[in-house]
């Protein structure tokens, strides 16, 4: 048997090819709950690995952000869903901690996190004509040599077959504590108790909607990071994707 690197495709017939070829494009599924560390994880993981990041959230954000500067109501699904498939956003991992996220040649890291686009964006990932309408688009990030894809339907909805999931949870408290000291080190005034009374109705939201609803897939390894630094995370999942080849013997 011939060598090949660990991210190269199998050996297809010419018939074969347009069928399997995006299918062969391993995918590493991170999914959690907001303030789990998934976004920090998926990042690491695209730098370790070489590969490309999919931020699923950032997406609903950017169609929320584009909403709102076009004046389109953020109930109105078939608009919102003609304005995310027109959408070209692409990220950029700079670093471990730093992803750049762009719509056309626009830098739009900063106004997607402001409070209000986060609001906007909550009621925006409600509606199932946008969630149907991202759905190519998210696909559409499978690109050789792999994608380490971030969200919280990514191993149950989008990307059923990748053969790594990751379900990254955490206790609301710990998801609490986390970003009231990014807040704090930012010096925003924020609420403790506003903050885990928050995080408790988007994940009630999240895990009981209709549609695509916030679990681990039946295959999904479930990790719980409250109590881990995601030093120890990603060394977990590091040797999951080793034991499963996807990863380069060194990194």
């Amino acid at each position: 048997m011939s060598w090949r690197p660990f991210w190269q495709p199998r050996r297809m017939r010419a018939r074969d090819y347009r069928m399997h070829s995006v299918i062969d494009v391993p995918v590493i599924a991170v999914d959690g709950p907001s303030g789990s560390g998934k976004g920090t994880l998926a990042a690491r993981l695209a730098v370790a690995l070489h590969w490309h990041l999919l931020d699923s959230g950032a997406l609903y954000r950017v169609v929320a952000w584009s909403a709102l500067a076009e004046a389109t109501a953020l109930d109105d699904g078939v608009a919102l869903a003609a304005l995310a498939t027109r959408l070209r956003t692409r990220f950029e991992v700079v670093s471990n901690d730093d992803v750049v996220v762009w719509v056309g040649t626009r830098n739009v890291s900063k106004p997607i996190r402001d409070e209000t686009v986060s609001i906007a964006a909550s009621r925006v990932a409600v509606l199932p004509l946008v969630r149907s309408a991202l759905l190519q688009t998210q696909r559409a990030f499978q690109h050789a040599p792999g994608l380490v894809a971030d969200g919280r339907d990514m191993g149950t909805v989008v990307f059923p077959g990748a053969p790594l999931k990751i379900f990254l949870d955490a206790s609301a408290e710990e998801r609490a504590q986390r970003r009231y000291k990014q807040l704090k080190d930012k010096d925003l005034g924020v609420s403790l108790r506003a903050l885990l009374e928050s995080i408790r109705e988007r994940d009630e939201r999240d895990r009981s909607r209709a549609v695509s609803p916030l679990k681990p897939a039946d295959d999904a390894v479930v990790i719980d990071s409250s109590a881990l630094s995601i030093d120890a995370v990603f060394e977990q999942v590091w040797r999951l994707a080793c034991e499963r080849g996807l990863t380069p013997a060194t990194r």
